[in-house]
């Protein structure tokens, strides 16, 4: 199954909504424009999608319950945020690792609740191009520069690596924007400048 996201609904009053480059469109529920959404005050993505991995959990748990389900897949799931390479060539996408560990933690929930989950699957490896949004919106966990088709692994890219080799959600990575004080006085191993520790 795909899961981004849940919506919460009211009464709406059938006006379009708002879309891409300030285009109104009608419900894209056909039988639905009198609905409407409500905003749950919760974190989004640029999408404008509210981050709710607790339903992904429910969705799962749903499922396996009340289907006759064979065992299930996360096909799609992931995060679209504006992306920026650092001076150093890495893109710090805290957000989207943030929701992919969200994420994965939701379907361990999901195992310990008997559901016979057997993969979940990142969407995307690389930024691409996003139906009406064009190459505005970044799903991927690795950076694309479209002029010159450069690829990055983004942070999110490496946590992945790393929980996918611990068989479990990795930590998440520190903050790059945190304010570090350095100290006078320094015995471990000596770091580069990205906060990489040196390879021997």
């Amino acid at each position: 199954m795909n899961y981004y996201s849940r919506h919460v609904v009211r009464a709406g009053t059938g006006a379009p909504r708002p879309g891409p480059a300030g285009r109104l469109l009608p419900s894209p529920y056909p039988g639905a424009a009198d609905v409407g959404f409500a905003d749950a005050g919760t974190d989004r993505t640029a999408m404008g999608w509210e981050i709710y991995a607790a339903g992904l959990t429910d969705v799962l748990t749903r499922v396996a319950s009340e289907y006759a389900a064979p065992p299930l897949y996360v096909t799609e799931n992931g995060a679209a945020f504006p992306d920026t390479v650092a001076a150093n060539g890495r893109v710090h996408d805290r957000e989207r690792t943030a929701f992919l560990a969200a994420h994965l933690g939701a379907c361990r929930d999901a195992v310990a609740a008997g559901v016979d989950l057997r993969g979940y699957f990142v969407w995307s490896l690389l930024d691409n191009f996003e139906w009406a949004w064009g190459y505005d919106k970044r799903f991927g966990v690795v950076h694309v520069e479209f002029a010159s088709q450069r690829r990055r692994l983004k942070d999110s890219a490496l946590w992945y690596a790393e929980s996918a080799r611990r068989n479990a959600p990795a930590p998440l990575p520190p903050d790059p924007s945190a304010t570090i004080v350095p100290e006078e006085h320094h015995d471990g191993p000596e770091t580069a400048a990205d906060g990489a520790a040196p390879v021997s």
